[in-house]
């Protein structure tokens, strides 16, 4: 993409990918976040275009591989961090770092679709999960295709990818939540759910408000756990960066202002068709696994270990 209307350089949008998946998940993003804004997907190793390198599976072996690019010199335009599901985990993981550092960090954290750390995940907590159990979890789901022999491609390839996912997912929920309130990051936070998404229902979303000193935003866009590859979200997100730069279009979908919060569905007269996803027509509440409640999980831990924070309008 190209700079602002203003001649300013783009502001940068990283963005982290859900388990299993590489950086071709946000191929279509480019055209759709608008002007101002350029789309820079992280691939993680062990993952798409890095599949040939061992996976991360652990908060410091992320942390070795990506610091780097956010530690260098200072940058001239404000980034942005968007993170999808295990993308989300992620995406939060490095903000924190950055801020432990004393490093600069993103002028705006966005995750969606994936419950904050002290909310049970189904995904995540499967992690350990005996090959015969996560498979059928997964099948569940709708993430086995219908030709997945056992011992065959899916099995050899695919399987080990989402597990190395789900256990770096499962660490790094771990990890936060051992951190506790100490050192969280005061950068505004932006939480997106989808309508239909049963893995990152707007209630667990709501939860990220603790998640972050600074205020906190929370939106609903259509589709199911892959929103991401509708139109709603990048052209969202298009508004907040250029919002960040005081750069707009007119056609700004809601943004971070203040410091209060808000609680808003965005609303489209035009839907196109879901992304790939069987998730959107399973809830948790059919998956069959007991959640992992240990460790501190849940909401009354949250509410325990930490600060009230800022509630979103509607919130019980």
């Amino acid at each position: 993409m190209t700079g602002t209307r203003h001649g300013a350089p783009p502001v940068r949008l990283y963005c982290f990918a859900h388990a299993g998946a590489g950086t071709s998940s946000y191929d279509a993003w480019p055209g759709r976040t608008g002007p101002g804004v350029e789309v820079v997907p992280l691939p993680l190793p062990g993952r798409g275009g890095r599949a040939g390198e061992p996976a991360v599976t652990g908060r410091e072996a992320l942390l070795a591989d990506l610091m780097d690019r956010f530690a260098g010199a200072p940058r001239p335009q404000p980034f942005a961090l968007y993170g999808h599901s295990l993308g989300a985990l992620v995406a939060w993981t490095v903000t924190r770092a950055l801020h432990e550092a004393g490093l600069p960090g993103p002028a705006l954290l966005a995750v969606g679709a994936c419950p904050p750390p002290t909310v049970p995940s189904v995904l995540s907590d499967a992690w350990a999960a005996p090959e015969d159990e996560l498979v059928g979890l997964l099948a569940r789901l709708g993430a086995v295709p219908d030709h997945a022999a056992p011992g065959g491609y899916w099995h050899r390839t695919v399987l080990p990818v989402l597990r190395a996912d789900l256990t770096l997912g499962h660490r790094l929920r771990v990890a936060a939540r051992e951190a506790g309130p100490h050192g969280l990051p005061d950068v505004p936070l932006l939480a997106v759910s989808g309508e239909r998404d049963p893995l990152g229902t707007p209630g667990d979303m709501a939860e990220w408000h603790r998640w972050t000193t600074g205020p906190a935003t929370f939106r609903t866009v259509p589709g199911d756990h892959y929103f991401a590859g509708g139109p709603e979200l990048p052209a969202l997100l298009g508004d907040v960066c250029r919002n960040l730069t005081g750069t707009t279009t007119g056609t700004t979908t809601g943004t971070t202002t203040g410091t209060t919060t808000e609680r808003t569905t965005v609303t489209t007269t035009e839907r196109t068709p879901d992304c790939s996803s069987g998730l959107a027509q399973v809830g948790a509440d059919r998956v069959g696994m007991t959640a992992d409640t240990s460790e501190g999980t849940g909401r009354q831990w949250a509410r325990s270990h930490l600060p009230a924070g800022r509630h979103l309008q509607g919130e019980a």
